[in-house]
């Protein structure tokens, strides 16, 4: 067996999940509801208005799983904290019985040698919160620093990897800009304000974190999701729409974090919409991260179009590729090209794949007894050996997090996507190891040498 992918010895073999996406039981032990749990819940606004009131019923099986994923043999898990199960009311009082689950799930992986790695924000707002403009409010910074130091107070003794935020530009993309994701606005003048507020509360999280005991053995960062962007011709408009939507997805989000500002590019993209934003804020944002959690996916293919706005660019089909459920293409190169790019454009922050994994079509049941997903195989082994290419270009590459552990609600598109490598059956919630599942726990055993295969 050859060995020219063999990972270092304490590389982080993980898969990740979130809370309103596997939990269930949303309300359960005094939880207070969430955007998540309205925006469901009204009708049209997800397939066949699908919840996430059931899921995965994880909040039930939460012991089950995790020993599922040591027999898989991870050393890491990547999950998010709801914060409505922790703040009801989104600030104030503590809900202790919230703050209990997650510490015994953080005690569960560490009973079998898993190092928790938690997401204090994956897009599941306490309605309460939303109810006093959600995002849009500049004292969000405040109700989310609190309820970070509550975590970093409650879980810092046992928990040493932290993420603020999970994909802001989802947020503000899906949830203020087009409404195809909670809390549903659609606004032009709202996108700015509510990534301004989501990069603020980040920096006022981490500056809560350096303040805070768990710092001692802890680090932060966030995690953000990346698409490179390739001109779909040599023509101009399409070099300058690539420059756009490069601007809009990847530098909004990474640009404030480790330069103090935003790329140049936005006011072009909104126009009067995008606000003058003041020093302290920037300075505020600008805290130093321990680390960089990376999702990525697919790669996107810019045409000009000015139809399309306000980026005025659109993504071109790739159909010599393999296209995912999705409707993603699937284009590994594209890995090893934005891990270089991070490297190049900010520097030697220690990276991690916090987010890679593609939705094929599986059985709702297995088929005597397994789950064959070869199409998912493939992605893992082109994706993990494009990682790996990275690496020996000098990127600092930590960790790796199959998204997802198992199938799950995907938001809008409810049930009718799977990630997982692991199946539910949602009518019964039997677990099943898809063969993507079973050759991720080989590339973790072998330290990664069978990719070579």
């Amino acid at each position: 067996m050859s060995d020219s992918y063999r990972f270092p010895d304490d590389f982080l073999w993980g898969s990740a999940t979130s809370a309103y996406q596997i939990e269930g039981s949303p309300l359960a032990d005094g939880a207070g509801p969430s955007i998540w749990q309205r925006f469901s819940h009204t009708p049209g606004n997800t397939l066949l208005d699908q919840t996430g009131d059931i899921a995965c019923d994880h909040y039930q099986r939460y012991e089950s799983d995790v020993a599922l994923m040591a027999e898989l043999g991870m050393n890491a898990y990547r999950f998010s904290i709801s914060w409505s199960r922790i703040f009801p009311e989104g600030f104030g009082r503590v809900n202790s019985k919230g703050v209990d689950f997650y510490s015994r799930l953080v005690d569960a992986l560490l009973a079998k040698g898993i190092r928790p790695n938690v997401t204090l924000y994956h897009w599941d707002l306490p309605e309460a919160l939303d109810n006093r403009g959600g995002w849009l409010n500049r004292d969000i910074s405040d109700w989310f620093a609190d309820y970070s130091t509550t975590m970093f107070d409650a879980l810092g003794d046992r928990v040493n990897m932290w993420a603020t935020l999970n994909e802001p530009w989802v947020v503000t993309d899906g949830g203020y800009l087009f409404g195809a994701l909670a809390p549903g606005h659609s606004n032009l003048f709202e996108a700015p304000i509510a990534t301004h507020n989501l990069m603020r509360s980040h920096g006022a999280s981490v500056e809560r974190f350096r303040a805070s005991a768990a710092a001692a053995k802890g680090k932060i960062g966030i995690a953000v999701n990346l698409e490179p962007k390739y001109p779909a011709s040599d023509s101009a408009e399409d070099i300058e729409a690539t420059r756009r939507a490069d601007a809009y997805m990847n530098r909004q989000y990474l640009d404030p974090v480790f330069f103090g500002t935003y790329p140049d590019e936005m006011r072009e993209i909104f126009g009067e919409a995008w606000p003058e934003w003041n020093e302290a804020d920037m300075a505020l944002i600008k805290q130093p991260v321990d680390f960089l959690g990376i999702n990525y996916y697919t790669r996107n293919v810019a045409k000009h179009d000015p139809e399309r706005k306000p980026v005025c660019a659109r993504g071109v089909a790739q159909p010599q590729h393999t296209i995912t459920q999705t409707e993603w293409e699937v284009y590994p190169a594209a890995l090893t090209r934005i891990l270089l790019w991070v490297k190049e454009r900010y520097g030697d922050v220690p990276l991690y794949i916090t987010e890679n994994g593609a939705a094929f079509y599986d059985p709702p049941t297995p088929i005597e007894g397994r789950v064959e997903d070869p199409l998912r195989v493939e992605y893992y082994r082109q994706h993990l050996r494009a990682a790996y290419d990275a690496m020996s270009q000098g990127v600092d590459l930590r960790g790796y997090f199959a998204w997802s552990f198992m199938d799950n609600y995907e938001w809008a598109l409810g049930y009718s996507k799977r990630f997982g490598i692991v199946h539910v059956d949602y009518a019964t919630q039997q677990r099943t190891v898809k063969s993507s599942g079973r050759y991720y726990s080989e590339v973790i055993r072998s330290q990664g040498t069978v990719l070579s295969e």
